[in-house]
């Protein structure tokens, strides 16, 4: 078996048992965003209130998620991201319990806690399986669970709506009981299907195990490899930004789609089927777009320029008083963010190994997850004192065209090891 036959075989084994992990866990992120449409009634949160308490997730997630990545680095994935799983899936759960502000921002908070180190615990495990060349499609892969999780979970959401009064629960309820708990489930799988690395995978030869440390020790070009280091360089930093721009416009739309679309007249079953459309188109142009960084061997361009006409399709939205328009004009700005994803993650471990890594990329992941809580809380607030969503608009595209100066500004520095994160 050549090198690329092992690779694949670790790719069929390891990339969709992951892709239905991540699934529940974006399921359980943003589920909260269909909730809002009858919770925030019966509940009475107004759109500031739903966007902090929304947010308030991010918070908790952004605070636990480097030492939970270092602790994954030390204990191994497999114990890990078990632990990850049981605790968010009882409280995602949980959050069917929520009687007002103060529950729903605690629950929220918790459940970031919990979830804190799933995602860049994630990333940092493609790397010890993938090298660069493949790296940013295997990402891509993975990363679309997180449209696929709107594709699948808008329409079910609908559903899980109508479920309401049944069993004395509202809607809202129902939608967070069963759809936190596929993860406490899965989280006992992960014990039996997730090896912390190739060395403790039994489907893989001693020949083949051999073949892929190998072929990862060549790619060990001397970059940082302890979390001080990762975390004295600049261009962690400046990564850190770029994702807090991108993950501010990334939440500020979704958490708020539902809602949007639901204003342009639509039921709460019919929102789940619009709200999908978008990512449908997502979640391959994602594949698509990572294989395109893979084959030219460039990162910086194919994260800065979807960035940019992502950017401009929230302008334009602004603009636009044709629901139509709008909608397209948002479903561009979704599409584009997303298919940064595969090439953005491959960037990191360019220049950052061992536990560098673990620390690097968890401080990324987690500004990432704090430019989350400001894009939702602040579309919540800003909803609030206009009465509309434009000005809004406005902000997220403000805060995608600094993430596309910032990437671009990083050229000079990152192009030499966006060169080797493409294997060359």
């Amino acid at each position: 078996m050549n090198e690329q036959q092992i690779f694949a075989k670790c790719a069929w084994r390891l990339i969709p048992f992951m892709v239905v992990l991540y699934f529940v866990n974006f399921l359980d992120r943003v589920n909260v965003g269909f909730a809002a449409l009858t919770m925030n009634r019966d509940l009475g949160f107004s759109p500031s209130v739903y966007g902090i308490g929304a947010g308030a997730f991010f918070i908790g997630y952004f605070l636990c998620e480097v030492p939970s990545n270092v602790i994954l680095a030390r204990v191994g994935a497999r114990f890990w991201i078990f632990r990850i799983m049981l605790t968010w899936g009882v409280l995602a759960a949980a959050c069917a319990l929520i009687q007002g502000t103060a529950s729903f921002v605690a629950l929220r908070f918790l459940l970031g806690i919990a979830e804190a180190g799933f995602y860049p615990g994630m990333l940092l495990y493609l790397t010890y399986w993938f090298p660069r060349t493949y790296r940013a499609q295997f990402l891509a892969c993975f990363i679309a669970a997180a449209p696929l999780a709107t594709v699948i979970g808008g329409p079910l959401s609908g559903f899980v709506l109508e479920l309401d009064g049944i069993g004395g629960l509202r809607g809202w309820q129902w939608l967070f009981l069963l759809e936190g708990a596929p993860a406490f489930v899965l989280a006992f799988a992960v014990l039996k299907f997730l090896p912390d690395g190739p060395h403790a995978a039994a489907w893989l030869a001693p020949a083949e195990k051999e073949t892929i440390a190998t072929r990862l020790a060549l790619e060990d070009t001397g970059g940082h490899r302890d979390v001080w280091s990762a975390l004295r360089d600049p261009r962690v930093y400046v990564l850190a930004l770029v994702i807090f721009g991108t993950g501010f416009a990334r939440f500020g739309i979704g958490l708020w789609l539902p809602l949007i679309v639901q204003g342009m007249g639509f039921s709460n079953l019919e929102v789940g089927f619009v709200v999908a459309a978008p990512y449908v188109i997502a979640a391959g142009a994602m594949i698509l777009w990572a294989r395109s960084s893979d084959r030219r061997n460039e990162r910086i361009w194919h994260v800065a320029a979807p960035v940019i006409v992502a950017a401009l399709g929230l302008v334009f939205a602004s603009l636009t008083h044709s629901n139509l328009l709008l909608f397209a004009a948002l479903a561009c700005a979704v599409v584009c963010i997303e298919a940064t994803q595969g090439p953005f993650w491959s960037l990191p471990s360019s220049f950052l190994g061992g536990a560098a890594a673990a620390g690097g990329i968890g401080l990324i992941a987690a500004t990432g997850q704090l430019g989350a809580f400001f894009g939702s809380s602040t579309m919540g607030v800003l909803r609030q004192a206009t009465g509309g969503y434009t000005f809004g608009m406005v902000v997220l595209a403000g805060a995608l065209t600094m993430s596309a100066a910032l990437v671009l500004a990083l050229s000079r520095t990152m192009a030499p090891q966006a060169k080797l994160a493409a294997g060359t």
